[in-house]
């Protein structure tokens, strides 16, 4: 009987410390997916580069508020320049894109040409829910900002 318990009991701590396991590798996995989301997604917003250059500066620098007020005109001019740039790059990297499907479609079959009109579609529908949702949050920061 005594055998008997022991059996039970060990059944009941392997059960435990797997249990144990699994809820720690869940955890893991809920907070390096949200961390890798906040690092990745969040942080890496263009539209949202001004404020975290200022914040940076003025917690590495130590800033008073009136120095943090005196470079914020810089900052902005900064972050229009780069949302320009960025903007200009884009276009750029489209119309050298349109111009190779131009170029690639009399190379392909009927089907084909079908077939590369349909992922151009996926890409601008995607393109413009991606640039529609952060809109909103570059009109909040700057009413300049466009997409």
């Amino acid at each position: 009987m005594n055998f008997e318990m022991n059996r039970a009991l060990q059944w009941k701590l392997i059960a435990g410390f797997l249990l144990v396991f699994v809820a720690g590798g869940i955890t893991g996995a809920f907070v390096g997916g949200s961390y890798a989301r906040h690092h990745f997604f969040e942080l890496h917003r263009p539209d949202r580069i001004g404020g975290r250059m200022k914040e940076r500066l003025r917690a590495e620098l130590n800033l008073t508020p009136e120095q943090l007020a005196r470079i914020s005109p810089i900052i902005d001019k900064t972050t229009g320049q780069l949302r320009q740039i960025r903007r200009d790059t884009g276009r750029r990297v489209h119309e050298i894109i349109v111009d190779a499907h131009q170029q690639m479609a009399a190379q392909l079959t009927d089907e084909q040409r079908q077939k590369l009109r349909q992922m151009e579609e996926r890409h601008r529908r995607w393109r413009h829910h991606r640039f529609h949702d952060h809109s909103d949050d570059q009109s909040a920061e700057s009413p300049s900002a466009t997409p």
